[in-house]
């Protein structure tokens, strides 16, 4: 049977990580063209960097409840058979969905932590047009929000499931792999 403290940490690790890609995604930094004090050249200004750390740490919380899901589950490669039913298939089926919204959702808040971190250094002379003052385009840090929520989801349906087929299966004659030859009458 799933331990339902387990799936009660997990699931407030995350909420919290969900609450920081939200904040993050509310939190870019933006840019403004600003000249220097003698209108020789023009530079961009950002205002502030918190949401690469939301992002971060969205990203850490999230690979911290994967871990503890699979160290619970040990990902399918050690432990006892899985009942050969139903469950079994539903169990898989969830483990490579959650792994898929897992790493689309670390993808979105690395990739938007990294590029919202990235300031441009570049300046213009004169008359040359305004430089690009690139930020991290809106929606990546919501998309990573969304795709935690799918994440831990997911994440707590394959744990119930992978704990219903963990349980369920007894292997048939004590766990030996042949048939045993007791007396036979």
């Amino acid at each position: 049977m799933a331990s339902k403290l387990l799936m009660v940490f997990v699931t407030i690790i995350d909420l919290i990580a969900f609450g920081l890609a939200v904040a993050a995604e509310q939190r870019r930094s933006t840019a403004t063209t600003r000249k220097d004090s003698e209108d020789e050249y023009n530079y961009c200004v950002y205002d502030s960097d918190i949401s690469t750390s939301y992002g971060i740490g969205a990203f850490f919380l999230l690979l911290a409840s994967q871990v503890i899901i699979m160290v619970a589950s040990r990902c399918f490669c050690c432990g006892k058979a899985l009942n050969p039913t139903g469950s079994r298939a539903c169990a898989i089926l969830l483990f490579i969905f959650c792994w898929i919204t897992f790493i689309i959702a670390e993808a979105c808040l690395l990739a938007g932590s990294v590029r919202n971190a990235y300031h441009t250094k570049y300046t213009t002379l004169f008359s040359e047009q305004p430089p690009s003052c690139e930020t991290v385009r809106k929606g990546v840090f919501a998309a990573g929000a969304a795709f935690v929520f799918f994440t831990g989801i997911v994440s707590q349906f394959y744990y119930a499931s992978y704990s219903k087929a963990r349980g369920a299966f007894q292997p048939p004659y004590g766990g030996e792999a042949n048939v045993g030859m007791g007396a036979y009458k």
